[in-house]
């Protein structure tokens, strides 16, 4: 099937709006059946100098993992603010689960929780050759329920645009980390970074996206991660599904840790 594009996704313009209070999707809903990571988190620690967050002992996990993701989101207001703005809640599930850890009673190692509250612009105006569909401005909290010493968050106000181009689609996005230098994670926009950017390429039923994110920490200790992810049609929705990743924090417990991860399983909803 023809994936859809940035106007009919976020109901752009008046051919594709959809009215309020409907359940659609948002970021990408996979499952990776096997997700190898060249060094397993067995020790996670925070920056965090309190008491509460000196680690344990580490815990002896597997290289190999299943790691799922789920996300949807519904527009709860439209053409407000002079008919100009739509006002969406989104939210986020990822979770890493030891399924072939036979030895600790194969756990999830970790479940991330990410509800938002997105307000979008449509516009139209041309930028380096690409058509600027949108802009806007988010809330976005991130958590994985954990307690001390293992609890990690992120709070931050989002600014974003999306754009597209033929068989291309851009999303840029930067943010001010609110928990930045307090909390359980003080240090974590240093890590997982400032900014971030997904391209997409979408071509014959194939979906490439590659998504960026950098701390903007240009003069020293310059971090962040890089994915690929590429999906190859089965049937109608199904598709096989790659997702290759460097860097810092594929999941809040990893935000320090810096790992390679390979994942091949099934994809049901792309970026697009």
């Amino acid at each position: 099937m023809k994936p859809k594009n940035m106007t009919q996704r976020w109901e752009l313009d008046t051919t594709a709006v959809r009215g309020t209070f409907l359940l659609t999707p948002y970021k990408p809903i996979y499952i990776l059946l096997g997700k190898f990571t060249s060094n397993p988190n067995e020790q996670p620690y925070s920056l965090n100098d309190s008491p509460e967050y000196v680690t344990p002992e580490g815990i002896n996990y597997d290289n190999l993992e299943i790691k799922f993701q789920l996300s949807f989101k519904t527009k709860v207001l439209q053409s407000f603010l002079w008919g100009h703005a739509d006002l969406w809640v989104a939210y986020t599930q990822k979770s890493f689960w030891q399924i072939y850890n036979v030895k600790l009673s194969r756990p999830f190692r970790e479940i991330n929780y990410e509800p938002e509250v997105i307000l979008n612009f449509p516009v139209k105006f041309r930028f380096f050759g690409f058509k600027t569909r949108m802009v806007g401005i988010a809330f976005n909290h991130q958590s994985n329920g954990k307690s001390e010493p293992f609890s990690r968050s992120l709070n931050r106000v989002v600014l974003h645009a999306g754009l597209e181009r033929k068989d291309w689609t851009v999303y840029v996005r930067s943010w001010y980390g609110m928990s930045d230098y307090i909390g359980d994670n003080p240090d974590i926009s240093d890590y997982v970074g400032r900014a971030d950017l997904n391209v997409i390429y979408a071509k014959n039923g194939n979906v490439f996206s590659f998504i960026g994110g950098y701390n903007m920490n240009f003069n020293s200790n310059p971090r962040g991660n890089a994915e690929f992810s590429w999906s190859y049609p089965i049937k109608n929705n199904l598709k096989a599904y790659l997702q290759v990743s460097h860097g810092y924090g594929e999941s809040l417990i990893d935000y320090n840790h810096l790992q390679t991860t390979v994942g091949v399983g099934i994809s049901l909803i792309e970026w697009l």
